[in-house]
């Protein structure tokens, strides 16, 4: 709400009903002389000065004292709460029948600005902060930088967690001591000098963070939460606050790990198998019944979904390990994207579904990874069928966006995405529990191919109307003429990049 706005409505209402009553009191003066008393034209003119001069100076002051009286109380209010004054009683608001809701607000906000302690100048708040028992006690590693990035103060908890004495890193640039790794190219410096050039306070967090600690203290992953407050007085313009899942991490790290492991096993017998289904594809084309023909496709689906599945968990652990190479060239994007559908159109003509396929004439060439990109169109195609429900149609379109990024979505028609799960999906593990037991799935697949379209330069995103209505995935691919320049190979017409790999805060570089 506006009070200012409503203070201002009200003051113009009331100082014209004012003036309109002071009208109509100056002209009644005049009709009662002329009229009724019938005063000569002098005496008259003298009748009517004094009378105006009496009811406008009347009315002056009652309308100043009115208008004035919401002033009156904010003033008692600062006199009230100031060091230099004794004895001045509190103001009371509720007896104005003029700007009180304005007089309210203003007067709650200079209590919170008083309430807010401060520290004298002769005593700098670090040193302040040394003898804090909050401060100093609080469980979870604190850190306050100064403007040049500096620390000016670590708890006890932040020295236990680096395993350093927290008098040693005072004084120490921050990224020497926090030696921060990130996920994406989204680290805590490349925010907080985006901070210092446009904000005045800003908050950010960040969650999976990696901090690589000396000799043989082990590495630590935890949450990230930063506050920045440009200007401050006390010199104190960042504060960071470790929250650590070291176990959590490690433990699901760990999982996959061996996850992988145990998958791994399964490739010679799965490529066996698939070699087999072909051989006997061949070997008996023609000489199958029409129902064991379905079974023959049947059989080629699952495969080829088994083979889909450990490749997704082996790339996954990859993924986390940082090992996961991707060679970005120059490749026709249609074709790859044709031959892909065509692929998994096996999966999709078993359970009956068409994929329409539409790619736009002339797109540039693509800056991909022919592996890896395949893998991302089928998890994505791959979701479609699954929760494709009812709806027998698949659309696959691919075109150049307004950015001028190649652009690819997958629509499907059936179950949709609840509203609340959207902002989920692309975390590892993650399942909707509404078709979880309905619907099979390893919540890997979204996770990779994030993953996957990072490192190609692009964005994976998804959009959906609800439940029951459908939804649609799309990523973006850089055409090869839009790969920065310190990207683009200099001896031949390839680039390796990581898919996952972790960012180093302040001195960027992927390993």
């Amino acid at each position: 709400m506006d009070y200012l706005q409503r203070f201002v409505r009200q003051a113009q209402l009331q100082l014209w009903a004012v003036l309109m009553f002071s009208s109509c009191l100056i002209a009644t003066a005049w009709w009662l002389g002329s009229t009724v008393f019938k005063l000569r034209p002098g005496l008259l003119a003298i009748v009517f000065t004094a009378v105006t001069i009496l009811v406008t100076g009347l009315i002056a002051w009652a309308a100043a004292r009115y208008f004035l009286k919401p002033l009156q109380v904010v003033w008692q209010t600062v006199l009230h709460l100031a060091p230099s004054t004794n004895g001045e009683a509190p103001p009371k608001a509720d007896s104005l029948r003029f700007g009180k809701e304005l007089v309210t607000v203003l007067s709650n906000h200079i209590y919170e600005l008083t309430a807010v302690p401060k520290v004298a100048e002769s005593q700098p708040l670090q040193a302040d902060l040394q003898h804090n028992f909050l401060a100093q006690n609080l469980p979870i590693p604190l850190f306050i930088l100064d403007p040049q990035e500096n620390i000016t103060f670590a708890n006890l908890a932040a020295g236990e967690y680096l395993g350093l004495k927290p008098a040693d890193m005072v004084g120490k640039n921050a990224y020497m001591v926090l030696d921060m790794s990130f996920p994406s190219e989204d680290t805590f410096d490349n925010w907080l000098k985006g901070a210092k050039t446009a904000k005045a306070t800003a908050v950010k967090s960040w969650e999976r963070v990696k901090l690589n600690v000396r000799d043989s203290h082990p590495v630590r992953l935890f949450d990230l939460a930063a506050y920045y407050n440009r200007d401050n007085p006390e010199k104190i313009e960042t504060m960071l606050v470790l929250f650590d899942h070291t176990r959590q991490y490690s433990q699901e790290d760990q999982a996959v790990s061996f996850t992988a492991l145990s998958v791994h096993e399964l490739r010679t017998p799965l490529s066996l198998l698939r070699g087999y289904i072909e051989v006997l594809d061949e070997e008996l084309d023609g000489k199958l019944s029409p129902e064991l023909q379905a079974f023959m496709l049947k059989m080629q689906a699952q495969a080829e979904q088994l083979t889909a599945f450990v490749n997704n968990i082996l790339n996954v652990a990859r993924v986390d390990d940082d090992q996961l190479e991707l060679k970005l060239e120059q490749e026709d994007w249609g074709a790859t994207l044709k031959s892909t559908v065509e692929m998994i159109g096996l999966q999709a003509k078993v359970r009956g579904i068409t994929i329409q396929c539409s790619i736009a004439r002339n797109l540039p060439a693509a800056a991909i990874d022919k592996l890896s990109i395949r893998e991302v169109v089928n998890n994505l195609i791959d979701n479609a069928i699954k929760y494709s429900g009812s709806s027998k149609v698949i659309k696959v379109d691919t075109y150049l966006n307004k950015a001028g990024q190649i652009e690819t979505t997958i629509q499907d028609f059936g179950v949709g995405i609840p509203t609340s799960v959207i902002p989920n999906l692309f975390t590892k593990f993650y399942r909707d529990h509404h078709n979880r037991a309905s619907i099979g799935g390893t919540g890997l697949g979204l996770y990779l191919s994030k993953a996957i379209i990072t490192a190609h330069g692009g964005n994976l995103w998804v959009r959906s109307p609800g439940e029951g209505k459908g939804s649609v995935f799309g990523f973006t691919v850089l055409p090869y003429d839009q790969l920065p320049e310190n990207l683009k190979p200099t001896g031949g017409q390839d680039v390796t990049r990581t898919a996952h790999g972790w960012i180093k805060n302040h001195s960027l570089y992927r390993r």
